[in-house]
């Protein structure tokens, strides 16, 4: 039975009943009206909205603005380098430290390296800059002994690694992009995570054709492998050495580290799919100031470093004599004076100069060149200054001998140095790439300071010392890392034996190859030609026990218990 044809529009509107009565006129020839709108009462109220207590409304994370859309799953080869990460650190981050941070770098950076190929981000050159600053850090390990050199280093690399995962070029991403990595920890593990679910879901079947054979294959090289060792001694010696201790007593240590491995891939895996993006981080520039209230203090403070650097001029750089004619003090004590005084004031000093640049007015040319003029003259007043601690420094290290804390706060100056140039240059090109070239400076200054070997330069500066003036603080040098036995060996007897014997019972025998540096190897190599030869007593009783029990060798004071050797008269009024 065919289905009857619905009314069309017309015959709907005939069907509807129409009030009784003759229709108006302008309705008469008008045809269909629409239905009228529902108005809206005049004094109508707004929709009822339940109260919301202060504090307790809906909040806004600042970090909204800065976090990428989220990421596509991570691929096969993003999943392996994670595990692989975690496998070798749990391997070889069993000892000291070497060239096996290279090694558990590399399946990091293939993570990483995967993680952003997926998600569509390309290779910069800033990136590749970033990266390999980073590996260049992590090879210093591997050549020096010391640990506070490799722990600078090492720190650095991570900087470098967060600055290549996330980009950017402004201040926000040079000074926040390290707590990214943080960020990229927690989102990272749910995302590794339901990434795995996802490809274990997908890939049913087909883990087992590839598992097996890799099973077998471990259990052929341990059967052989085992038998071989068996039959032939240096071939056992061979395995011995390439591979790692594994035993159950060090399964839960195996295990962290194992841990500790993963989850730094998976933060920095997940860093490189959807890094957070600093530069939407906007600061407002601050308000201009007039020409008089930023600039008379400048001004001001200018003169009063015009009158200290010429005072430095002439007394520090004008001869000995005019030193003790002008302050009755002698070298040593001079330079003891005011080094730490004068790096606080380099400090304050970037402070003033970023302060300034925030406040000054940037309105015509006239403001801009003012800017300029005054705050270019503070910097080259302030690198006199920069040059008068370093040459403190120097007449006390060649007084009282080099020390860690010498050398560290003097690389600190060198490169407060180097920044002030770079605000300069940034003052005359430009400052686009000021924040980049800033961190450029500290990762190679952080990469210098280590390749030098600070430890090295102490021993050699102070046995320098001692052929000069027979003097030398055994007790301070023996505690120094194996980068300074080379220096320590030129030595005389008794001395040689007594400054090495105990950085040679620091040097274990049997170290793996991949937890050990070539400084120690060197150093071994060293005490192995030319046997330490120390018996109790023959050293001496330590002066630091009798006088002060407290002894620090970066004091004040002559720790030699001797008055300055460049001193005519003695300024303490000692015998």
């Amino acid at each position: 039975m065919p289905k009857p044809a619905e009314p069309n529009a017309a015959e709907q509107q005939a069907s509807v009943p129409q009030p009784a009565g003759p229709r108006p006129a302008a309705q008469q020839h008008a045809g269909p009206q629409p239905p009228h709108p529902q108005r809206q009462a005049p004094y109508a109220h707004p929709a009822y909205q339940p109260w919301v207590p202060p504090g307790q409304g809906p909040v806004h994370n600042p970090l909204d603005k800065l976090r990428p859309p989220a990421p596509a799953r991570a691929t096969s080869p993003t999943l392996w380098a994670i595990v692989a990460t975690g496998l070798l650190t749990a391997l070889l981050l069993d000892g000291g430290l070497g060239v096996n941070l290279l090694i558990i770098a590399v399946p990091a950076i293939l993570a990483a390296g995967f993680a952003a190929r997926a998600a569509g981000r390309r290779l910069r050159p800033w990136t590749l800059v970033w990266a390999l600053g980073g590996l260049a850090l992590l090879a210093v390990p591997a050549l020096v002994d010391a640990g506070w050199p490799t722990f600078l280093a090492i720190v650095s690399a991570l900087a470098l690694t967060a600055f290549a995962l996330h980009g950017g070029r402004g201040w926000p991403s040079v000074l926040f992009s390290p707590f990214g990595l943080v960020h990229s920890l927690g989102t990272g593990t749910v995302w590794t995570w339901q990434s795995v679910r996802a490809r274990a879901e997908g890939s049913r079947g087909r883990v087992g054709p590839v598992l097996r054979p890799l099973l077998v294959a471990v259990v052929l090289l341990v059967v052989f492998g085992a038998l071989f060792a068996g039959a032939d001694a240096a071939f056992a010696d061979l395995l011995g050495s390439l591979m790692p201790d594994i035993s159950l007593v060090q399964a839960p240590w195996r295990f962290a580290l194992f841990l500790l491995g993963l989850f730094g891939a998976i933060a920095v895996a997940r860093a490189g799919a959807a890094p957070l993006r600093w530069d939407r981080m906007a600061f407002s520039p601050g308000r201009a100031r007039a020409r008089l209230e930023w600039a008379l203090p400048l001004v001001v403070l200018n003169l009063l470093f015009a009158a200290f650097n010429a005072v430095q001029l002439t007394v520090l750089f004008g001869g000995y004599d005019k030193v003790l004619k002008v302050t009755g003090l002698t070298y040593s004590a001079y330079a003891r004076q005011g080094f730490w005084q004068l790096l606080i004031a380099t400090l304050l000093t970037l402070v003033v100069i970023g302060l300034a640049l925030r406040w000054a007015p940037r309105s015509d040319a006239r403001d801009r060149t003012l800017v300029r003029s005054v705050l270019g003259a503070l910097c080259v007043m302030t690198l006199v200054v920069v040059a008068s601690a370093l040459r403190r420094m120097d007449l006390y290290v060649d007084a009282y001998g080099l020390t860690r804390l010498r050398i560290s706060v003097t690389a600190m100056e060198i490169w407060l140095g180097v920044v002030i140039l770079l605000i300069m240059a940034a003052g005359v090109f430009g400052a686009r790439l000021l924040p980049r070239a800033v961190a450029v400076s500290a990762a190679a200054a952080v990469l210098g300071f280590g390749l030098i070997s600070p430890d090295a330069i102490i021993a050699e500066s102070n046995v320098d010392r001692y052929e000069r003036t027979k003097k030398i603080d055994l007790d301070y040098l023996d505690g120094l890392s194996a980068d300074a036995v080379p220096a320590l060996d030129r030595l005389p007897e008794p001395q040689r034996s007594c400054a090495l014997v105990d950085i040679g019972n620091r040097l274990i025998a049997d170290e793996s190859w991949y937890g050990t540096s070539w400084s120690r190897e060197r150093a071994k190599d060293i005490l192995a030609d030319r046997k330490v030869h120390w018996t109790p007593g023959a050293c001496g009783t330590k002066d630091r026990d009798v006088i002060d029990d407290d002894y620090d060798p970066d004091s004040e004071g002559d720790p030699y218990g001797t008055t300055d050797p460049y001193a005519t008269t003695d300024p303490y009024g000692a015998p």
